[in-house]
Formats: structure tokens, sequence, C-alpha cells
């Protein structure tokens, strides 16, 4: 599918769990773009919040040298990581074009932490409140979700997600007959400390512990389409 390639009139027929492709990012090991597939999460009749339904890529939520460990953590806020950064910029760049960004909302983010300021982004990842205002309605089925082969692949900076490979049957889902480990992938909230953010398990649980230069856990980009652009 080509970027811009969509169907834009039935966006505002799409209810919660479906599914539509808009924009482009690398998916496998050799970094070929795909249409980006993503997950409708709400639909309010003026904007669509959606989310991709796969794991795109893999980063730390802070820190870009590829010697850092875990331990390097630091205390850092959502405005002010490097994973928001690369957000804004390098995703959203590469992944949409001019006239899918005049389709992408800026929203106003809170929830990012105790005492974390409110951020204003195109691209984001969920808070914990958001997540567990979805899974009200829609579950928990949703949070597990897969990497693509790109995700999955060493980076330069050392960075390579993490696929569950251990005996817990509810950290797999079955794709095409056959299991495949879940990953986990970053929230935007900050943790149990200053150097830690949320994270959703394998088992689609929020965890509050995630070391922020942690090399393994993946990103499910978030963001709302605006639908008075697509009259």
């Amino acid at each position: 599918m080509e970027k811009g390639d969509y169907a834009l009139a039935s966006y505002r027929n799409l209810k919660p769990g479906e599914y539509i492709t808009f924009g482009t990012y690398p998916q496998s090991v050799d970094g070929k773009e795909l249409a980006i597939t993503w997950r409708v999460l709400q639909n309010s009749g003026s904007q669509l919040l959606v989310l991709s339904e796969y794991i795109l890529d893999c980063k730390r939520y802070h820190g870009k040298r590829a010697d850092l460990t875990w331990r390097d953590c630091m205390d850092i806020s959502w405005q002010d990581c490097d994973l928001r950064e690369w957000l804004n910029h390098e995703f959203y760049n590469t992944a949409f074009n001019a006239s899918e960004k005049q389709l992408i909302k800026t929203t106003l983010c809170t929830d990012n932490g105790k005492g974390c300021p409110d951020t204003e982004d195109k691209v984001f990842l969920l808070s914990v409140a958001e997540i567990n205002d979805v899974s009200e309605t829609r579950g928990k089925d949703w949070r597990r979700a897969l990497g693509t082969d790109y995700a999955k692949a060493k980076k330069p900076d050392g960075c390579s997600l993490y696929v569950y490979d251990k005996t817990n049957k509810d950290n797999y889902v079955i794709i095409d007959g056959k299991e495949a480990g879940c990953s986990w992938w970053w929230l935007r909230t900050q943790g149990n400390k200053p150097s830690r953010a949320f994270f959703v398990g394998t088992g689609c649980s929020a965890r509050s512990y995630g070391n922020n230069s942690i090399d393994g856990y993946g990103i499910r980009p978030a963001l709302y389409l605006d639908l008075s652009e697509m009259e």
C-alpha cells in the first residue's frame, strides 16, 4: 500500500478494535518499509485514537549509547526523554508524508507521572490511565503485542526487542497455528522512581519498574487522527 492510498471517508465509521493502515515504516530485517497497521482504540466522531498493532521498533526510554546498561538509568521525565524526541522527529518524519501529517493532531499528553509536566505531541506512547480506560471496555488482550522482525533486529545503539521464550503459555499468542512469544512495550508514565517508566509486560499487566536505560523494550506509537480533515 502506497503512502496516502487509504479510504479516508470510511474512517468516520470505524469502531474500537478495528484496523486501518496509515503511513509506512521498516518492518523486515532488511529494513523494507511496509504499511503500518493501527488498532482503533477510540472514535469520538471528530477524532480517532489509534495504536500501532505491532511493536515497530526497540528503543531505550532514555539514552542512546550502545554501551549503556540498565544500571545507567537516570532521573528523567517524559517531557525530556530521548524516546519522546525520537517519536516526534525521526519516527514522525520517517513514517508519514506531508499529506498524512496534516491528519495527525497535536495532542495534550497528561498522566506523564507525578510532578511531570504535560506535553504536546504529534506521536506519543500511551499512559497508564489511557490503557486502563481502554481496558474497561475492551479487556486486556489487546495489550499483548508481537514485534516486527525489524524491531527484533540488533540496532547500532545496542537495542533489540526481547521476545518471551519461557514456559508460561499466557505470554504467547497463536499465529497460523504456532505459538509466538510476546514482548514488552513502553508507556510514557514515569514509574515508581524518577529513573523508571511504566511498561506493559508479556502477560498484559502494566508494571512501574522499567529502568529507563533498558535496551529490550518495544515501541507501539499512538496518535490522534483528525476526522475533520477528512472531509
